[in-house]
């Protein structure tokens, strides 16, 4: 019986091992299986799914070509190479590979990223040529793939340079138009989630594939007219070499709508090569960012108030001894000689400053008091919105500076100064349409630089119209300051202008400050006009500067000239009579 019992114990204890074996297995099953399975699920996708994202295309960007919208920026393809660090099985010769095709493309310490094997997806090189991207397809090597992507052109080169900006080496849009809209250009990026074999080979079902399509960026057209910022830039340029002036800008507008014709700066640059510019601030728009001392060009924004307020008409008189006292300061003109009892308008051809401040004292009833500070500063500000930004759809604008009047001491000094355009700072842009609601019949239209879109189907969608301001000043005063234009450039400035032809404008010149106190050693030289058949169809205004140059409104008068007398041309106006 002895025997027989221990058979039957070792029987007993044999199934109980196996069945704690068993036992162990099928909670390790189930902790695999069960409790465990999120993770390895996890793990499986990280070795079988690749996650690529589809890029955008950028928008391309319009100017307008005779009425007709033309491509002035526009995109290439161009490829990005990456590599997945997990299926590289000879670093070496990738290294090598795109060492020798990729050259300066290489992104920096590229061959460090084959080290990452903790991820599947290391850019290693960008912007390279498709016969760039054959040669290293060429070397069947494991673990390299290409990413078609857009690479903006610039087929007109520094055309509006400016104005458009450019893109940098981050797809990211910097200054102008491209800075500015940088998000509407750049579009939505697609993403492909794609599951893939042992051999890296993406699989056709599968319930991780993602597909989502990129969002093109939105294509952009311009009010610009590149006919007219050409022709603005090559006589902005000729100009200011027989000047010798190193600075200036062209600014053309449509007074009839605010719509930016050209801007044109100089020195300008290539935005397809921004990374060769020496100099930041070529970058900057100076029309729009650079608020600076206008000078005698405001002068037609302060006749336009005496008149407009019944303070004085154009042939009302004052008596000039070319010289006024304000509180502790004398003021004087520029040009001297024109004394006794002379006309407002008068005063406005010869660019008299004791004029101007003679209408800022009428308006306070014999003295620039509160008052008359409050009316400057609704017409400067309120009205010809001097001062504060215009909105205009491009980076880097300025606000500029158009102080509020106050109690304080100086302020009537202050006023003063700014009926002839000084103690103030607007930008080219802010003058350019505060004259247009001058000289237009009284309507302030908002500064717009934008035309409308192009879809990629070649629908065009005209740009909502921004806001304007009627009555800015009326249709009278208009009239009048007009006529008062058009008879100071006669004085002196029209001999080369077309025959025909409504042609008004006034110089400005405006000094710089050094140690405090303004020179006459170093001057800015402004011209702001008109031109038009039965109505203003222009407006253009000029700049030129230069370190310890003394440059005057006249002296780029010729620059002002030149353009508008192409302006006839290109516009097909019709002389009167």
């Amino acid at each position: 019986m002895f025997p027989q019992f221990q058979s039957h114990s070792r029987i007993r204890l044999l199934a109980l091992a196996i069945m704690a074996i068993m036992a162990v297995f099928v909670m390790r099953l189930f902790y695999l299986q069960v409790i465990q399975h999120g993770t390895y699920v996890a793990l499986a996708d990280t070795e079988q799914v690749k996650r690529l994202k589809i890029p955008a295309q950028r928008g391309e960007i319009y100017m307008m070509d005779d009425g007709q919208p033309v491509k002035v920026v526009l995109n290439n393809t161009v490829y990005t190479v990456f590599v997945d660090p997990q299926y590289v099985d000879n670093k070496a010769a990738v290294i090598r590979t795109i060492r020798q095709v990729a050259g300066g493309n290489t992104v920096d310490n590229f061959a460090k990223l084959l080290d990452k094997t903790d991820t599947r997806y290391q850019i290693v090189a960008r912007n390279v040529s498709r016969k760039q991207a054959e040669l290293i397809k060429k070397r069947d090597l494991k673990g390299i793939g290409f990413q078609a992507v857009s690479e903006r052109v610039y087929p007109e080169k520094s055309l509006g340079g400016q104005i458009l900006g450019f893109v940098n080496w981050e797809g990211k849009g910097q200054y102008g138009i491209e800075g500015k809209f940088n998000d509407e250009l750049k579009g939505t990026e697609g993403m492909l989630q794609s599951v893939t074999d042992v051999g890296n080979v993406p699989l056709t079902i599968g319930s991780h594939n993602v597909d989502i399509p990129a969002k093109n960026g939105k294509n952009v057209v311009l009010t610009v007219d590149r006919n007219i910022q050409a022709y603005s830039e090559q006589a902005l340029k000729n100009g200011l070499k027989k000047l010798g002036a190193p600075y200036g800008s062209v600014l053309v507008m449509d007074p009839e709508s605010g719509k930016v014709l050209a801007m044109a700066n100089y020195p300008n640059y290539n935005p397809g090569a921004y990374n060769k510019v020496a100099d930041a601030k070529a970058f900057n728009n100076d029309i729009i960012s650079d608020p600076y001392e206008p000078g005698s060009v405001v002068k037609t924004f302060t006749v336009a108030t005496g008149i407009n307020t019944g303070t004085i008409t154009p042939q009302a008189t004052f008596n000039n001894t070319d010289y006024i006292q304000v509180e502790d300061r004398t003021i004087t003109n520029a040009t001297k000689g024109q004394t006794g009892r002379v006309t407002f308008d008068h005063a406005y051809t010869w660019s008299l400053n004791t004029g101007m401040v003679t209408i800022a004292q009428r308006l306070g009833g014999g003295s620039i008091n509160s008052k008359a500070r409050g009316v400057m500063y609704d017409y400067f500000h309120d009205r010809f919105r001097m001062g504060e930004l215009t909105g205009i759809e491009l980076a880097g604008e300025a606000a500029g500076i158009l102080d509020k009047p106050n109690i304080g001491n100086g302020d009537e000094v202050r006023y003063s100064n700014m009926s002839f355009g000084q103690g103030m700072a607007p930008t080219m842009l802010q003058v350019g349409a505060a004259f247009s609601s001058v000289v237009n019949g009284g309507t302030y239209y908002t500064p717009t630089i934008i035309e409308g879109t192009i879809s990629d189907d070649g629908t065009f969608t005209e740009a909502e119209q921004k806001p304007t301001d009627e009555n800015v000043v009326s249709k009278s005063t208009s009239k009048q300051v007009q006529d008062m234009a058009v008879r100071a450039r006669k004085a002196f400035y029209a001999g080369n202008d077309k025959k025909g032809y409504t042609i008004g404008g006034k110089t400005g010149t405006s000094q710089a400050i050094v140690n405090g106190k303004y020179t006459f050693d170093e001057t800015t030289g402004t011209y702001i006009g008109f031109g038009g058949d039965s109505a203003p169809k222009y407006v253009i205004m000029v700049r030129a500067s230069g370190p310890n140059q003394a440059i005057g409104g006249q002296d780029v008068i010729p620059i002002f000239t030149d353009i508008s007398n192409w302006m006839i041309d290109y516009l097909k106006l019709e002389p009167k009579g």
